[in-house]
């Protein structure tokens, strides 16, 4: 075969199965990242996302320019079919990057919207391919990009987190996307002008979602993550790295959870609540236990505490704390390792059975 019939092929195959290259880039980029992506505060990571906001903002442009009759010589045609799936590959790996850091700083629950949003990215280009539609659609996506990223990367960069940070973020956003459009306007003027009403519009639109989002402690407390938390019957703290803990173990088919759910306590026993919380290095702030319980005539969870520790960022496995309860009664109870804000890291579920012989324990070192 030479490189004639070779070529051909190729091309034969791009234009086959185009129309899944570019879902299927996206998907490959967000498998990368779940495999390679550690610590949001890792030099390696930043520079891995600011590489890809780079190149899907380049692709971007270079489409725009293409459409405008700018470039010709350089963005070929053959250059203009890869750009979508390079852009899809990029948009791909951020928010893969994006689902996996939101969803170790909240449950689950509280990261089901990125979910959505990345399955309606993925087909988002299809929808949008035609006209000016698929400009502002871009736009919008990357100002997507920009802010998600900016809500982890500020904090970091400067060791700070709350509202005041978050206002910072958007700020940021925004001027990152007003440096972005300035050279867009190089290329295509005229078309940034006629759409510049919407453009506004829908920009400001996710502006205020998010921040109403994040008010509401909707978005996650990133780039705070918990690592690990439990309920156990003792707690103590050897040294500055090392704490004794001791459970009742769980059942053998509750093979991700070290101890018990079912709390046997004796009569006047405190009942501990550990947690482990990854904070990026300079970052010092405050995590709270929410302790609750529920009540069945009122069919409702009441808080009856709210206990709190501070932590210092850096270590890998989370800086380690513990609150404790005596004043407890039998029963459905839950605590949350909670935000100074009330936004939830996560919880644990638990249920309190009074008993008058010691349990089984166990104790490790962590």
């Amino acid at each position: 075969m030479n490189i004639a019939d070779l070529r051909l092929k190729t091309k034969g195959f791009i234009k086959r199965y185009e129309h899944y290259m570019m879902p299927g880039a996206f998907v490959a980029g967000f498998l990368l990242d779940s495999f390679t992506l550690q610590r949001i505060d890792l030099l390696y990571e930043n520079l891995v996302l600011v590489i890809h906001l780079f190149i899907s903002g380049l692709a971007i442009f270079l489409l725009n320019a293409r459409e405008k009759g700018v470039f010709q010589k350089i963005v070929t045609q053959k250059v203009v079919r890869f750009l979508p799936i390079l852009m899809q590959f990029s948009f791909g790996a951020l928010f893969s990057a994006f689902f996996i850091f939101y969803s170790r700083s909240a449950s689950f629950a509280a990261s089901w919207p990125f979910i959505l949003f990345l399955v309606f990215s993925m087909f988002a280009n299809e929808i949008f391919s035609k006209g000016y539609k698929r400009l502002i659609f871009q736009l919008a996506i990357y100002f997507i990009i920009l802010f998600s990223y900016s809500i982890f990367a500020v904090p970091v960069a400067i060791g700070k987190i709350g509202a005041a940070v978050f206002v910072a973020c958007g700020i940021v956003s925004l001027v990152l996307l007003a440096f972005f459009v300035y050279f867009l306007s190089f290329v295509i003027k005229e078309k940034l002008i006629n759409y510049r009403r919407l453009l506004n519009f829908v920009i400001l639109s996710i502006y205020f979602v998010f921040n109403v989002l994040y008010f509401a402690n909707i978005i996650p407390p990133i780039p705070l993550a918990l690592k690990e938390s439990g309920i156990y019957h003792k707690v103590e703290r050897i040294n500055s790295d090392k704490y004794n803990i001791s459970f009742e173990p769980a059942p053998w088919y509750l093979l991700f959870r070290d101890f018990d759910p079912t709390f046997h306590r004796l009569p006047g026993e405190a009942v501990y609540s550990y947690s482990a919380v990854f904070a990026p290095t300079k970052i010092d702030t405050k995590i709270y236990h929410r302790w609750s319980y529920f009540d069945e005539q009122k069919n409702e969870w009441v808080v009856t505490d709210r206990l709190g520790f501070s932590i210092v960022g850096g270590r890998d496995g989370g800086y380690r704390g513990y609150t404790m309860k005596r004043n407890i009664i039998h029963g459905e109870w839950k605590v949350e390792v909670i935000t100074g804000r009330n936004q939830i890291l996560g919880y644990t579920k638990f249920k309190v059975k009074e008993v008058d012989f010691i349990p089984q324990l166990k104790t490790t070192t962590r």
